[in-house]
């Protein structure tokens, strides 16, 4: 037998019970393949299995609100993805008649859909001879050939692409895709990996060199820049006002508050001053009160955050300048806002 064999005999005797593995339905693998983009498997079921009862299918999901969308996603961060799943709805349903494409290179031109994305779909929907590799594949074969070459440099990435394409069962892509992905997930593991129990240790160069403890190489990152925020949150006694942030960055589409950023102690009169540079009609009724700090860690960005209140004259019904909404307390629960906002959100009464 040969390591795509191998791999496959293991994967059909240990493979876990997952929905998405249960379909060819391109729309609901494609759900999961852009959910568990940086996410857990635990944790991206969920959101999985929410997906596919409120969006059955590529209609109920191209017609939605995205407002709604977005907070169907809300936790799972990396919000572009998100962006990404609703404007490829749109453009399938729409443009190309609620048919997803029916090869990889049209799928690769779908919004959000990169080359691991579009091979994944093309095996498992259409059992078409396209190698995966993810994080889980790069590090199996870095050991499994003992590369030295940093899996995440150009070189070691386009090496990674032609070893898993040399590897891929000409008849079987779906499953043998399937088998190297799970086996980096369950065994052949960043810490402690199980080589005793690995089905294709006979063939690892690492393991007969032992270096899988070496394996795989990276080229490092750069650390995360600090990033310190001041959320001025505007409360009346009916509700809160909210800035819907409607231009680019990570927190595109989401709500959030007036804020001032990379200023690491502002005064009470510079967060007043930006108060009524974005709602010159809002009257200030006391000054800033600190109610909540925290940290919370992006991929390139680690963030100081500090929540202010302040007390304004009721706005409910007025109209709001620059992006801003006036939210009642009963609805605050239903805004997609970032982790980061709802971890602060927590703190009060507005979410019980």
């Amino acid at each position: 037998m040969n390591v795509s064999d191998d791999l496959i005999s293991w994967y059909m005797d240990h493979k876990r019970s997952l929905p998405w593995r249960e379909t060819r339905d391109p729309y609901r693998i494609w759900l999961s393949e852009i959910i568990l983009q940086q996410t857990r498997v635990e944790q991206g079921m969920m959101y999985y299995l929410r997906f596919v009862n409120t969006y059955p299918n590529i209609g109920f999901l191209a017609r939605a609100k995205e407002e709604d969308v977005m907070k169907n996603w809300q936790g799972l961060g990396y919000y572009s993805r998100a962006r990404n799943l609703f404007a490829t709805a749109k453009y399938i349903y729409h443009d190309l008649g609620g048919e997803f494409p029916r090869s990889y290179d049209n799928l690769l031109k779908l919004k959000g859909v990169g080359p691991y994305t579009a091979a994944a779909i093309a095996s498992f929907a259409y059992k078409l001879p396209h190698a995966v590799v993810d994080g889980n594949v790069a590090r199996v074969l870095s050991r499994l050939f003992d590369l030295e070459l940093p899996i995440n440099s150009a070189e070691g990435k386009k090496l990674l692409d032609s070893l898993a394409a040399e590897l891929l069962h000409p008849e079987h892509p779906d499953l043998h895709n399937q088998a190297i992905m799970e086996l980096g997930a369950l065994v052949c593991t960043p810490q402690s990996p199980g080589c005793g129990k690995c089905p294709v240790r006979m063939h690892c160069m690492a393991q007969q060199r032992g270096t899988v403890t070496m394996r795989p190489q990276k080229v490092k990152k750069s650390k995360a820049k600090a990033w310190s925020i001041h959320y001025m949150v505007l409360e009346s006694e009916e509700g809160v006002i909210f800035r819907f942030r409607k231009k680019g960055g990570v927190w595109k589409g989401l709500f959030d508050f007036i804020s001032l950023e990379d200023v690491s102690e502002p005064s009470a009169e510079m967060m007043l001053e930006t108060v009524k540079g974005v709602l010159p009609q809002v009257e200030i009724k006391s000054a800033p009160r600190q109610v909540y700090a925290t940290r919370h860690l992006l991929t390139h960005r680690k963030i100081e955050a500090e929540f202010w209140h302040i007390s304004v004259t009721s706005v409910n019904g007025g109209a709001l300048s620059g992006d801003c909404r006036f939210v009642p307390f009963e609805d605050i629960k239903a805004l997609p806002v970032s982790r980061l906002v709802h971890k602060y959100l927590e703190k009060t009464p507005w979410l019980e």
